[in-house]
């Protein structure tokens, strides 16, 4: 059970993060031709819609490619567990051959979840270039040496604490929280 500690980013301040993450992206990305969104199953798929989303309806991009990435059998601990992973479903119906690929995901904590999409996307082709869009970094937990491109918000917590991030599409509401598990 995990027991809030204290409320991150409320409704509005995601609202604001996520506009200006779509801002840095445009100006970075300009129409979007050459580049695809990724977002990496099952935590960075929210995120990556809403993005996606907001980029066509808020800024009146083209319809930007987005993919939805299954790093599962990528993962450095998939045999290392005590019950077996659950996959979900990858889908990405464009090469990614010479394309920029942003990988979105919620929380960019030890950086292991993004060594193993950069295995897996290369299933689907080598990108010319790949960036990381996290909503949260903790930047004090890396285990590699990774690190994104375009970040919401840092926050320092300590490994017994874990952020929360809930969107209104699957629990009602936008807000991030910081937790911490009981024993």
């Amino acid at each position: 059970m995990n027991q809030p500690i204290r409320t991150l980013l409320s409704a509005v301040e995601m609202d604001v993060i996520l506009h200006r993450l779509c801002c840095q992206l445009i100006e970075n990305h300009g129409d979007f031709s050459n580049t695809a969104l990724v977002g990496l199953q099952p935590r960075g798929i929210v995120f990556a819609k809403r993005i996606a989303s907001m980029l066509h309806s808020d800024y009146k991009t083209s319809p930007v490619r987005l993919g939805l990435l299954d790093i599962t059998f990528f993962r450095d601990d998939f045999r290392r567990r005590d019950t077996p992973l659950q996959p979900n479903r990858t889908k990405i119906d464009f090469i990614v051959e010479d394309q920029k690929v942003v990988f979105l995901d919620d929380v960019l904590y030890t950086g292991r979840s993004i060594r193993s999409a950069m295995d897996a996307i290369l299933s689907f082709g080598r990108p010319r270039e790949v960036e990381l869009m996290a909503l949260i970094d903790r930047r004090f937990s890396r285990h590699l040496p990774i690190q994104a491109d375009y970040i919401g918000r840092r926050i320092d917590s300590i490994d017994s604490e874990r952020v929360v991030v809930e969107w209104k599409e699957e629990n009602g509401i936008d807000q991030v929280l910081l937790t911490r598990t009981q024993k």
